[in-house]
């Protein structure tokens, strides 16, 4: 059963997050809400891969260090290509640089319906290149 029903079933979800244990629990968290796991990276030059490669996805939950790297490099990519972004962070939104601040933030630990919720503002907000 559907938590959240202001995600849209299907919602294409990359998740980029060094820490496993928290990625898994995030993608179970998704699955349940009802999106689709575009992806799963744990590195920057991994994300930026996947991305170069064209992947399909609607809205990215980016951990904002990974493995002591800023993510901000692939935040760019996804910006470039008008996908919306959610920060994750346990800094909450004083943990996201200066510039991204108009974006989501997801404050670790969060529960799956702040999961939901993020999600649902992301999405309703104007994509990053309008």
């Amino acid at each position: 059963m559907r938590i959240d029903e202001s995600v849209p079933s299907g919602t294409r979800v990359f998740i980029v997050e060094d820490e496993s244990l928290v990625a898994m629990q995030l993608e179970d968290m998704l699955l349940e809400i009802g999106c689709d796991i575009a992806g799963m990276a744990m590195r920057v030059a991994r994300a930026k891969e996947m991305l170069a490669a064209g992947l399909p996805l609607d809205v990215a939950i980016l951990d904002v260090n990974l493995g002591g790297e800023q993510v901000y490099p692939v935040a760019e990519m996804l910006r470039e290509r008008g996908v919306r972004i959610v920060f994750a962070t346990g800094y909450g939104r004083s943990g996201v640089s200066e510039e991204w601040q108009t974006c989501e933030v997801l404050q670790k630990p969060y529960t799956e319906n702040q999961v939901a919720a993020t999600l649902s503002a992301a999405l309703k907000a104007p994509a990053p290149l309008d």
